[in-house]
This record gives structure tokens, sequence and C-alpha cells, in this order.
């Protein structure tokens, strides 16, 4: 699904313009953006968690040069689905269009 076919469904689902839809999921993206670029994990219960996982400085290999470098420790996005979520996909309950 497509960010502009998710706001069609947002659409026919609440009767809100396209226009207010977009908005408020763009500022819906701003603001998990926004979180976990401060180091904030944001949590939607029966849903799932956005938050950050550190990754640690490790040496990585060009194979075409032969070379290495070094890839210094940074942070990056993850989502993780609640138990509840997962269970209902696994028992047929959340079934894929």
């Amino acid at each position: 699904m497509t960010k502009a076919e998710l706001i069609s469904t947002i659409t026919d689902k609440t009767g809100v313009s396209k226009e207010h839809a977009e908005a408020v999921l763009e500022s819906f993206f701003v603001t998990i953006k926004d979180s976990l670029a401060e180091g904030e994990n944001i949590y939607f219960r029966g849903f799932g968690s956005f938050i950050t996982k550190q990754r640690a400085e490790k040496t990585a290999r060009n194979i075409s040069k032969n070379t290495t470098m070094v890839v210094a420790a940074h942070c990056i996005p993850f989502f993780k689905p609640s138990k509840e979520f997962v269970s209902q996909l696994k028992e047929g309950q959340l079934q894929p269009a």
C-alpha cells in the first residue's frame, strides 16, 4: 500500500477530506521521525513500538577494491510489533490483501 492509497482509505473510512487526511498523516510521520531522532521511543499498545537500536562500530570490506574501512557506531530506526499483533497475524485474523 502506498501513501496515496492509505490516504484514500482513511478518507473513505472517516469521511474527512483528502487534504486533511494527508496533513494528519504527514504530521504523524514527522512526529515519529523527530521523536526517534531525539532518542525517544514511541509505543502503541496493541500495535507495536518504534524504537532506535544502537549499532556498534565495525570493520567493513570493499571487495572490489580489496580495502577495509571502519563504519562508526550509529543508531538505526526499528519497528517491533506487539505480541497481540503478531498473534493475530499467526492466527489468520489479519489477512494479507
